[in-house]
């Protein structure tokens, strides 16, 4: 495991490993992370260095290891059910982060369960063990009903390189596109993008050629040299908009995509935007022709991210969402270690 330089006489919080570019954020909060890896149900063992380096601020350790850590955490965040249960016999407020849409998770899932039984479960549940939670968009917080806490991810435009666009083709980053193709739309990603260049991007086992970035560095070099980025959204599954497109947007890519109400691109601003494959395929090509044109959607997209995506913003927003997990924790009705082995509900416990 890891070592850190941070103080340790600095609050600490006990972080389940899920998304790492997600997780990788909190380092701007300044609490020193434990982050618990080698979790079962994701795809990678340890930390993923191709998507992030390490926060500075971070050591790894085990589950195992932080049930019987004599660090007292300051709070826990977890990121599903299942991170809510194996934490429940440590004596900290904890926050359950919402990553993803109800109905995009079942269908991700293939279960058939009630969505609304599921919501309900959810609900009592922290609400009986003094869990806090927060979603990543309002989108994906109405979807769980949970609506008091939304907190955007924070992005720093500052740390991409300046926009090239050198490379006349889009590029699409994502991992398991397989099982997410209803989520993703990806019918229609392939209707409007046939014939257009297009790199993908990510842990796609099943997808000859289709490689992840080899680590941050080249991740960002990828992003600097593409045209534009494609993030294409069932409006009923999933959201308009994720880090990677957030990403891309800081580094100076036009986005092309369909229409979606939750969406962060202006059509013919800083992207394009259309229903019609056809006629997305028509600006895609346009951009492929325009460099200039793509630089200049690219730096609008950069306004907006730095208005809405702020990582300043970010830091402000979830400090105060674990002061409200503390709050809540000691106003519980239950302590979750007095729960005997709940059972886990049938979806949305993955990671």
């Amino acid at each position: 495991m890891m070592e850190t330089t941070t103080p340790k006489h600095a609050k600490a919080l006990l972080v389940f490993n899920c998304h790492e570019p997600w997780v990788y954020q909190l380092g701007v909060l300044g609490y020193r992370l434990d982050i618990i890896v080698d979790l079962k149900g994701k795809y990678n063992s340890g930390w993923d260095e191709r998507m992030r380096p390490l926060p500075a601020n971070a050591r790894l350790v085990t589950l195992s290891e932080a049930i019987q850590s004599p660090t007292h955490y300051y709070c826990i965040i977890t990121h599903n059910v299942a991170d809510l249960l194996d934490a429940r016999l440590r004596p900290e407020p904890r926050i359950l982060v919402l990553h993803h849409t109800l109905e995009g998770r079942i269908r991700e899932e293939g279960a058939t369960c009630d969505p609304n039984q599921l919501k309900d479960m959810l609900h009592k549940y922290v609400e009986l063990v003094g869990a806090h939670v927060v979603a990543t968009s309002m989108f994906k917080g109405e979807s769980w009903g949970f609506f008091d806490d939304i907190v955007h991810f924070g992005i720093d435009a500052n740390t991409y390189l300046p926009y090239s666009g050198e490379m006349a083709r889009g590029l699409r980053i994502c991992n398991f596109i397989r099982s997410r193709q209803q989520i993703l739309r990806w019918d229609f990603h392939e209707r409007a993008f046939e014939g257009i260049p297009v790199t993908l991007v990510g842990h796609n086992p099943d997808l000859p050629g289709v490689q992840a970035a080899r680590d941050w560095d080249d991740l960002k070099r990828t992003l600097q040299s593409h045209r534009f980025y494609i993030h294409t959204a069932d409006p009923l599954l999933e959201a308009g908009h994720n880090m990677a497109s957030a990403e891309a947007m800081a580094a100076g890519l036009p986005v092309l995509g369909n229409r979606h109400p939750s969406s962060p691109i202006r059509h013919g601003i800083s992207g394009f935007l259309s229903n019609d494959a056809k006629e997305l395929q028509h600006y895609a090509r346009i951009l492929l022709e325009d460099r200039d044109l793509a630089a200049l959607m690219g730096r609008q997209a950069q306004r907006t991210v730095a208005e809405r995506f702020s990582l300043t913003r970010f830091k402000h927003s979830f400090t105060r969402s674990i002061e409200i997990a503390r709050r809540k924790w000691y106003t519980r009705k239950v302590d979750p270690s007095a729960i005997p082995g709940p059972s886990r509900p049938p979806v949305a416990v993955g990671r």
